[in-house]
Parts: structure tokens; C-alpha cells; sequence
């Protein structure tokens, strides 16, 4: 059983990744996770990079960008406090910039063509930008744990690629061609440019345009003294994810796929030496009447259409040969019928009287309708009981070491505060409700 109150009570834990296939529930766990944390007593910022901003909505804020807002409304003791924003890669990339070149350098690489595509929509660039945002964020100390919602991306631990990635492009022998010119200088650096590129450039040029290749030539000049700081900012990030304040948290649904997704997770981060906490499993159903299997549940569902079943009390059938109905059914049948109020005396002859029965038997055919059609509900929720188990009992049995916490299904969506701290009870619960 994965107990997540201690992990976010101990105030050793600083940051809390949670990561997993898109749409298990990542945003809301995070979510949930900070506003439970805050109001236990610590200071938590939730990073974002959900772009549906269902965050900002859930926590009654109007809107989130890439500064941290302070969230009203949290119930805190002993200072605690939340705090929330969404990832600007954009905006992210551009402080980067001005924060580690000259005005004039600063400004010809923001004004860059291809500089704005780059921070714009280059692959692997919202991972990196969550790396050095979460880098920033730990750097200022002003929060005591963070709390981070992964990319929605194909795979949701990407951002752990994203300094290989990033220093492969850096260092590839493109980027370093280009590169050439700017570091000889003088008369060599433009024979070479005259010479050495000129095959090049015809080549590209046709291909991507030669004011392209310029804007890149340009880019990569004016980036030349700044890629350095990109690889050891990423390394300090990569090594701060590995150390032991962070706690990763895998989130899926008990759904094949997702759950397939999760146990590549679990593998990856064991593969990168990654400190995992656990999985917390959402969405997972329940049943106040869990003892009536789906098989009986359907029968007597059949029993009721065709006239061979009655409810006489006791569990008991009216006709023989019949199964007796069990507690369980009878529940269900109970919970169905309306209570129907004694009629009240009336003065009207007995014979006016008698247009009470076919009403009456209406009724009774109604409610062993109405019945009938619980128990089919009843029947495929237990279908649907059933296979969730089969399913976490098979990644249960491949990863017996990792903790779990499963997270009852809510009737609706998360849309507020209150549906928040729901979660963060289901959550620390460490288990499924009955119903």
C-alpha cells in the first residue's frame, strides 16, 4: 500500500514528479497532491504543462502562465501555502536568453527566424524548458516542495531525455560546421565560409532556402557561447531528479494499455536510478454489493422478466424450482421499489374502488422491470470489477517492489477545490472504497 501523507509530510521531500500515459489523471493527481499538501503545512508550487488549463479552473484561478500564482481558498496550518503555474516554453526559452547573454546578443537571438521556430515547436523543446523551469524554481527556494505535472507527450518520461537530446543537436557535426567560421575567425574563418561551405550551402540551400541556412549560421553564432551553460544546467536538473528529496510517481488508470505504460515507466526510472515512490492507480470502481457476482446478477435479472421470480421477503422465491434471491438481491430489489403511499380513505362506492388493480399490477410490473435492469448494471459493473483486478494483478505480479494506491472513480469531473481535496482523501487513502 502506497502512503502518500507521509511522503508529502516529510519535509525532506522537495519535489514529486508525477509522470504516466496521457489521460490517467496526471494534472489532477498533481493537483490534488498540492492543495492536500499545503493545507498539512508546506509550501508547494504545482508545475503544469497541461495546456487545457482545467488546473487554473479547479483551483479558481482565471488563468496560469509561467509565473507562479498564489492559490485563495487553501485551509493551511503552520504557514502552508499553494502556488500554481503553467509551463511557457516560449516565454521559458526567452528568459533563459536574457538572463545569460548581453542586450545586444540577446536581443539579435530573440529577433532570429529561426530562433522562433526553435523555441517555438522544436521537438524535445517543451521537455527541456520543464527541466529548466523546474531547475529555476528549486534554485529560488521559496517553495519547499514542487510538485510536477510531466508533458502530455507520447512518452511521459521524455523530459528525462531531453539533455541527451539536447547535446546530441549541440554537438552534432551540422551545428558544428556551422560553427566553424565563428570560432577560426579573421581571413581563415571566411575562406572557410567561401570554400568549405560553399558545397554545403548550395546543397541546403536548395533544399531549405538560403536565407534559412543563414538564419541558422546567424543562430548558431550568436547561441555559441550559451550551449555550454543548456548542457550543465540539464546535467544539474538530471542529477537533482536522482537525488534523494525527489519522488517519482507513476500514474495510470487499471486499463491495459495504461498499465503497460506504467510498467515502462517503472522499468525506465529504475534503469536511469530514479527514486520511485509508487503508482497510484485512478479511476478505480467499486461496489457496495460486491457479493452478488455478475452470473447471478444476470439470472435473476432473466428470472424477473420472465415472470419466474418474486420478492416474498427473507430471500424466498413465490414459485418453486426457483433460486432464493440473496441478501445482496434483495437489497438491490429493495432499493428499486418506490415507496408507495396507503391510499387514503374514500367515500366513493366499492365498485369505483376496483379501478385500483390494473394500476397496481402496472406497478408491480414496473418495479420487477426497473429491477431487472439494476441487476444488469450490477452485472456489467462487476464485469468491469473483474477485469481491473485481472489487470493490476498482472502488473502487480511483474512488479511486486512497487507500492500502490488506487483512487475510487468520482461521478464526475474535478472542477473546483473541494473536488481536489475528494481526490487528495482518495488518494491518501491508500485503497478503493467499497462503493
Amino acid at each position: 500500500m502506497l502512503e502518500l501523507d507521509p511522503l508529502i509530510d516529510d519535509l525532506g521531500t522537495r519535489i514529486i514528479v508525477c509522470c504516466g500515459a496521457g489521460g490517467v489523471g496526471k494534472t489532477t493527481t498533481a493537483a490534488a497532491l498540492g492543495v492536500r499538501a499545503a493545507e498539512r503545512g508546506r509550501r508547494v508550487v504545482v508545475l503544469t504543462i497541461d495546456p487545457a488549463r482545467r488546473l487554473a479552473q479547479s483551483m479558481g484561478i482565471d488563468s496560469l502562465d509561467n509565473t507562479p500564482r498564489k492559490v485563495d481558498g487553501i485551509k493551511g496550518s503552520d504557514g502552508g501555502e499553494l502556488h500554481a503555474m503553467m509551463l511557457d516554453m516560449k516565454r521559458t526559452f526567452d528568459e533563459i536568453v536574457e538572463a545569460h547573454a548581453d542586450p545586444e546578443r540577446a536581443r539579435a537571438i530573440l529577433e532570429n527566424p529561426f530562433y522562433q521556430s526553435l523555441s517555438a515547436g522544436f521537438a524535445g523543446t517543451q521537455e527541456y524548458m520543464a527541466m529548466e523551469k523546474l531547475g529555476q524554481l528549486r534554485a529560488r527556494d521559496a517553495w519547499d516542495l514542487i510538485v510536477v505535472d510531466t508533458p502530455p507527450s507520447r512518452s511521459a518520461l521524455d523530459f528525462l531525455d531531453a539533455p541527451k537530446r539536447l547535446g546530441s543537436f549541440l554537438d552534432g557535426k551540422f551545428i558544428k560546421l556551422l560553427m566553424a567560421p565563428a570560432k577560426m575567425g579573421g581571413r581563415a574563418g571566411m575562406k572557410f565560409l567561401n570554400v568549405g561551405m560553399s558545397m554545403m550551402t548550395g546543397t541546403l540551400g536548395k533544399l531549405l532556402g538560403g536565407q534559412f541556412l543563414k538564419d541558422v549560421q546567424t543562430f548558431v553564432a550568436a547561441m555559441d557561447t550559451m550551449f555550454g551553460g543548456f548542457r550543465t544546467r540539464a546535467d544539474a536538473t538530471y542529477r537533482l531528479l536522482q537525488a534523494p528529496g525527489t519522488a517519482f510517481l507513476v500514474v495510470a488508470t487499471p486499463e491495459r494499455d495504461a498499465l503497460r505504460e506504467a510498467a515502462y515507466f517503472v522499468e525506465r526510472l529504475a534503469a536511469e536510478e530514479m527514486p520511485l515512490a509508487g503508482l497510484v492507480l485512478n479511476r478505480v470502481h467499486g461496489s457496495g454489493a460486491a457479493g452478488l457476482s455478475a452470473e447471478r446478477a444476470r439470472a435473476a435479472a432473466e428470472n424477473l422478466e420472465e415472470g419466474r421470480m418474486t420478492d416474498q421477503g427473507g430471500g424466498k422465491t413465490g414459485r418453486s424450482g426457483s433460486p432464493a434471491t440473496s441478501p445482496e438481491l434483495s437489497d438491490l430489489a429493495t432499493a428499486a421499489v418506490p415507496s408507495v403511499p396507503e391510499a387514503a380513505p374514500t367515500a366513493e362506492p366499492a365498485s369505483a374502488q376496483h379501478t385500483d388493480v390494473a394500476p397496481t399490477a402496472q406497478t408491480d410490473a414496473d418495479v420487477r422491470h426497473l429491477t431487472a435492469g439494476l441487476l444488469r448494471l450490477h452485472a456489467e459493473r462487476m464485469r468491469v470489477l473483474t477485469r481491473e483486478q485481472r489487470t493490476r494483478d498482472r502488473f502487480t505480479a511483474l512488479h511486486p517492489e512497487v507500492a500502490v494506491a488506487e483512487v475510487a472513480a468520482l461521478p464526475g469531473d474535478v472542477h473546483d477545490l473541494a473536488g481536489l481535496r475528494a481526490i487528495g482523501d482518495r488518494l491518501t487513502a491508500g485503497r478503493t472504497p467499497s462503493a
